[in-house]
């Protein structure tokens, strides 16, 4: 595996887990104001910008 290889996997790993403590901390303060949580309703993209939201 080279080296850009080996980065990429970490990166790849970081932000994986990243986004995982995200979801159960978003899933916990859901639960302490009562809301019901669902898998598809934390699955949130931040990469992608909004194509309906324009910058003015």
């Amino acid at each position: 595996m080279s080296a850009n290889e080996q980065a990429r996997a970490l990166m790849m790993r970081h932000q994986h887990l990243i986004k995982n403590r995200q979801q159960s901390m978003l899933g916990r303060a859901a639960a302490e104001v009562g809301l019901s949580v669902d898998g598809e309703d934390l699955n949130v993209n931040q990469s992608k910008a909004n194509p309906s939201v324009r910058a003015s």
